[in-house]
Parts: C-alpha cells; structure tokens; sequence
C-alpha cells in the first residue's frame, strides 16, 4: 500500500459564482464539499487511478467527522483507508471560489487546530506502525500550530530507517528543515523553490534544491509543466498547451502519479510525463482531489518529456 500523511486536513469546500467581483455580493451556483488537505487528495488520486492507499494525520471535532464520513463514501477505484488521529481540536475549512467567467479561484484556508504534544506521540506512534508495509510514502502540507517545525524531518528519518521511500511536499522552514533529512522525492512549486534557494531561476533552483539533500526534485511550473533533478539527470514535461480551470490539487494529483511510478519502478520519463498529463487533467476537474479521466488518457501520449539544453 501507499501511505500519505496529512497533517493540517482540511473539509475543502468549493463555491462556483459567476463572477467574483470585490466588494459585492454573491449568488452561489454550486457548492461541492470534499475531504481535502494535500494528502487527501493525493490518496484519493491514487485510489482512483487503483492503488491501496491509507491516509494518516489528524481529525476532530465536527468538521473532522465531516471529512471522515466523507471520506469513507469515496468510491472511485480503490476506496482510501482511514487511519487518521483523533485530535481535540477542530479540523479547520479551506474555501475555493470558482470564478466561472475566468476560471479563476480565490483560494482561502483557515489555520488548522492546535496539537497537543500528547496526539504528536500518538500520530508519531500510528506513523511508525503504519510504515511496516507501506511500499512509499507522501508528506504533504502545512504543519498545524503546537507541531515543532522540524516535523517532517523526523518523520523523514522514520521512513528512511524502515526502508520506505518518502516525498516530502511542503514549503518554508519545514521543507528546509525536510530536505536536510534525504528524502528521496521533494515536490515544491516556483515559488516554494524559490523561497527555498533564494533564485527564481528554475533549472538552477532546483539542481540547487537537490545539492541540500534530496535524492530528486520535481518543481512544478503551473501551467508549464514539471522540471526535475534526478540522479538520470535533468527532466523537462510539458503538456501540449496550457489548460484554463480550478488548479486546487493539481500539484496533488502530480505527486499522487511520482508516487505510483515509485511503486511501479518506471523510469523518470514515463513517471514525468504521467504527472505533467495528471496535474493537467485536474485542472479540468472541478474539484481538488479528483481528475478528468478522459483528458488524462488524451493528455498522456501527447506531453513532451526532454533534457533541456540547459541540462549540460
């Protein structure tokens, strides 16, 4: 199976308008409400695409019973297994608001609840028993207040003692904190990178991201695709053209597609061009969490993988 750890879930909720304007008042069209928070919807990717996932991190109070009801009716392909902490504190709401005129979301996320130091032994405790079958894992997200910022770190560490390969998919002083650790996969978007090595040009920020500790690094682009350092070198993905929709979860699903080419033992070009046309077919779904699997399998054999010039 797969593991993702989910630290700060979240009940995503998705409002559709049809036109965000400021200052005004709003008619909703639509609302969809999903189990989310980045290793949610990694899991529930996974599931769909037929992998045996399990989910772990924290849960609690009536929006945490939400999401694990929610979670348990999830239906496409494989169901996901819910091996998530009880928390004291209230799982935190994320808004999207899908502007339908643009396509554009508005994207508001609340802070998640506090962790006691008491649930952090219980989570560090039900990680560790968990990884003792786990083919990989996926750490993705935020930290929720009360867990220390090297957090990621020290579950990076358990996963490496227990032989499990292990991404890391956060941002900040946690993803630096992270990277020393080796993890063998980290995921960080431009401007996470950017944050993270302090130049915002790609192919140097993320050889450079690679030089502090990790095994590969796969930037996401947005629109443009995916850039990766790899022990096989330097990888370029691109879908045949930018897509317009909600982006939520689309760096998701392309750590949801590394993490099934881990497990399947593909090479860097098939994993690549895999998570370039997943993220791409997230786009086009409305949702976090979920894809549009026709444009997924138009999408696939049309994305160009290469080895920039730049590679030399």
């Amino acid at each position: 199976m797969i593991l993702t750890v989910t630290l700060n879930t979240a009940l995503d909720l998705t409002y559709r308008v049809p036109a965000l304007v400021p200052h005004a008042s709003h008619r909703v069209t639509q609302v969809i409400e999903r189990p989310g928070g980045k290793g949610l919807n990694v899991a529930r990717v996974l599931g769909a695409l037929g992998h045996e996932t399990v989910v772990t991190g924290f849960a609690g109070g009536a929006t945490g019973e939400t999401l694990r009801a929610l979670l348990a009716r999830t239906t496409a392909g494989q169901p996901v297994r819910d091996a998530l902490v009880p928390t004291s504190g209230a799982t935190r709401r994320t808004v999207a608001v899908v502007d339908a005129a643009s396509g554009d979301t508005t994207q508001l996320n609340e802070p998640g609840p506090a962790i006691t130091p008491a649930e952090w032994t219980a989570f560090t405790e039900r990680f560790t028993e968990l990884l003792d079958g786990a083919r990989a894992v996926a750490l993705c997200g935020s930290l929720p207040p009360g867990i220390h910022v090297g957090a990621y770190a020290e579950l990076v560490r358990l996963a490496r003692a227990a032989g499990v390969p292990v991404l890391l998919d956060t941002s900040g002083e946690p993803l630096r904190r992270g990277i020393a650790a080796r993890p063998d996969l980290v995921k960080p978007n431009a401007e996470e990178l950017a944050q993270l090595t302090g130049s915002r040009e790609p192919h140097r920020a993320t050889r450079d991201a690679r030089r502090r500790g990790a095994h590969a690094v796969v930037t996401s682009l947005g629109p443009d695709g995916l850039l990766a350092a790899t022990p096989d070198g330097l990888w370029r993905a691109a879908p045949p053209a930018p897509v317009k929709g909600n982006p939520t979860g689309a760096g998701d699903s392309a750590v949801a597609a590394l993490l099934a080419g881990v497990v399947d033992g593909a090479d860097w070009p098939t994993r690549l061009a895999h998570a370039c046309a997943l993220s791409a077919a997230t786009v086009l779904s409305p949702v976090a969490g979920e894809f549009d699997a026709t444009a997924y399998e138009a999408l696939l054999p049309r994305v160009t993988v290469h080895e920039p010039a730049t590679a030399a």
